[in-house]
């Protein structure tokens, strides 16, 4: 016989109700409570019929999860944390991504879901202002990312820019007045890459140090191959520069490699420094300054949001920033 919520009610000395409660990730619950039922399930083998529990009250227990690619660390760790923070509620990540292609997002957002998800978290890269109408879907959303502000849904942020000043002051303090920036994309007036590249030059300026735009080399794709590709043209165009900002951290990467395989020592000749703290940041040879974001706050703060809206809250919708810390590793600061 199918072992039943009143039997793990009745092993763990609880009542069904709180046996559900525990199963869908109610909150509210006191940690000894949740680990009586926890191990009355266990010990039971007690499965929930998902099927039944959809149809009676509406939901999924699935949330969606839509980025430009998983191949780029920071997208891979994000999400990663996303499925954490989600399990922690008793929701399942459905992820699929996009390409940072804006057709395929406007498809992602245009797709019926009702019968799939209960919300999506949507990270966009290739939409921008004029598309804020496109947010209007019957689905419950949490926008992450630098796209689109101001939007009918609920946004999480990184602090891009005061994140960026503090690595840039971090490098000037190191006494570094030449600093290379890649990655900058020519034309972008909204978007992660264009407030990175503000926010740089607005350091400079208030160091009194002149913006040099000879050493800005810009970057299609913020991958590995791009970063060295730009150290290259860098060098090639014979211009001299003792510090290098990445607007993220696998471009770093490939500038470390680039940088080191030309016998540049980093930092003695040459400093680098990323944003993103992806995980490879701390393994690196050297390891890598950076700017942590902080995704698993992202990715708790995103969750409890979409949570929120699921649950029927209409309250007027926020604009949350993360904060963020600066990592000094052996890339600039050199080994300790």
């Amino acid at each position: 016989m199918a072992v039943t919520m009143r039997d793990v009610a009745r092993e763990a000395g609880v009542s069904p109700k709180t046996v559900s409660n525990v199963m869908n990730g109610y909150p509210y619950i006191r940690a000894e409570t949740r680990t009586r039922v926890l191990a009355a399930i266990d010990a039971l083998g007690y499965r929930m019929n998902l099927s039944a529990r959809n149809l009676k009250s509406g939901r999924t227990g699935v949330i969606a999860l839509a980025v430009p690619e998983l191949t780029n660390p920071y997208f891979a760790e994000l999400a990663d944390a996303a499925i954490a923070a989600a399990g922690e509620h008793g929701l399942t990540v459905m992820i699929e991504t996009t390409g940072a292609d804006r057709e395929r997002e406007l498809t992602a957002l245009a797709r019926p879901r009702g019968h799939l998800v209960d919300g999506l978290l949507y990270s966009p890269l290739g939409l921008g202002p004029d598309d804020v109408d496109e947010l209007n879907t019957s689905t419950p959303m949490v926008l992450l990312g630098e796209r689109i502000f101001h939007g009918p849904v609920d946004h999480v942020m990184i602090d891009n820019v005061e994140g960026t000043k503090a690595v840039v002051r971090h490098l000037l303090d190191q006494g570094r007045r030449r600093i290379a920036v890649i990655g900058v994309r020519p034309g972008e007036k909204i978007g992660t890459a264009a407030i990175r590249y503000d926010a740089y030059a607005e350091t400079l300026t208030e160091y009194g140090v002149p913006v040099p735009t000879e050493l800005t080399v810009s970057g299609g794709s913020w991958h590995r191959s791009s970063g060295a590709d730009a150290i290259a043209e860098l060098l090639a165009s014979g211009q001299r520069f003792d510090a290098v900002l990445a607007l993220n951290d696998v471009l770093a990467l490939g500038a470390i490699r680039a940088l080191t395989a030309r016998g540049i020592r980093i930092p003695d000749d040459v400093a680098v420094a990323g944003f993103d703290n992806i995980d490879e940041a701390s393994y690196s040879t050297p390891t890598l300054t950076t700017v942590d974001p902080n995704r698993v706050h992202i990715a708790r703060t995103a969750v409890e949001l979409l949570v929120q809206r699921m649950a029927g809250d209409t309250s007027e919708h926020r604009e949350l920033v993360a904060p963020y810390a600066l990592h000094a590793r052996e890339s600039t600061v050199g080994a300790n």
